[in-house]
């Protein structure tokens, strides 16, 4: 089956400090329509913008489009720098606290994207996943490039680990070509579109740069959704399953009832984050 382009929008980046602007690609609270992303925000920022934060209940998946930042948080092992087209996959799981910043002199400009984690998954042990993109899986075909982060998709797999199933793909394409896209009928799923424009799904909806196009559902066994590209095109892919649970977010931390979320304000506060 092929998907329509339920619904597209354009986010509007706001000034929020002389360091950092930003837009919410997927604005938090529309848990349902959405789930199991529970937001997606798109930063531009420079050192000194996030400073040590915690996080309880869900995963953050940060991808660079240009500069580097370096990150780290309170587990051993989870530093690092991160450059254009590289991502982290970080479970916060129980608990973590962690810090993004770009290197001396640079802006980066990154997307951020918040997948909710199962009820009985969101004490698990934390956990974190370096993907170079200089290691993801890839796929071509004439004049497309398919770059594969996460899930499975026209015969590649990804060694990202999930707790909730996700595809994420970036493709860059050619002006003129076109490709086919094969998504989980069962996953919610959105393009977000970083450079050029293209014509997208079963009635070629145009999309242009800086543009959210959210899937429509599917039936069936198979959903497949179509991109022509009418000029050099790139764009982001992400599809999940959703959990259909309910959810209790207050900032850094997202549960299922209010009671978890002062567990976990007073887990932070007592250093219980480690």
């Amino acid at each position: 089956m092929e998907r329509t382009i339920a619904k597209t929008w354009r986010p509007r980046a706001e000034q929020r400090s002389a360091i950092h602007r930003a837009a919410a690609i997927l604005p938090p609270g529309r848990w349902q329509e959405f789930d199991p992303f529970l937001m997606l925000a798109e930063d531009w920022f420079r050192q000194g913008t996030f400073e040590d934060h915690p996080h309880r209940g869900i995963e953050t998946v940060t991808y660079v489009i240009s500069g580097h930042m370096a990150h780290y948080d309170n587990k051993s092992g989870h530093s690092g720098v991160l450059g254009p087209g590289d991502a982290q996959w970080m479970t916060a799981g129980h608990g973590v606290i962690h810090k993004e910043d770009p290197v001396p002199g640079e802006e980066v400009h990154s997307l951020q994207l918040w997948i909710n984690l199962p009820r009985d998954q969101k004490l698990m042990p934390p956990r974190y996943q370096d993907l170079a993109a200089s290691t993801m899986p890839q796929h071509e075909e004439p004049g497309v490039t398919l770059k594969l982060y996460s899930g499975a998709m026209n015969g590649i797999q990804s060694h990202t680990v999930n707790v909730v199933p996700v595809l994420m793909a970036e493709l860059v394409m050619e002006e003129g070509a076109s490709s086919t896209l094969p998504i989980p009928t069962a996953y919610n799923g959105f393009l977000y579109i970083l450079d050029g424009e293209g014509a997208f799904g079963e009635q070629n909806t145009a999309g242009t740069a800086g543009e959210v196009l959210w899937l429509g559902p599917a039936a069936g066994d198979v959903s497949t959704v179509s991109v022509h590209a009418r000029s050099s095109l790139r764009f982001l892919v992400y599809a999940g399953l959703p959990l259909n649970q309910p959810v209790a977010a207050y900032g850094p931390f997202v549960m299922t009832t209010s009671d978890e979320i002062r567990q976990a304000i007073e887990d932070y506060r007592a250093g219980r984050f480690l």
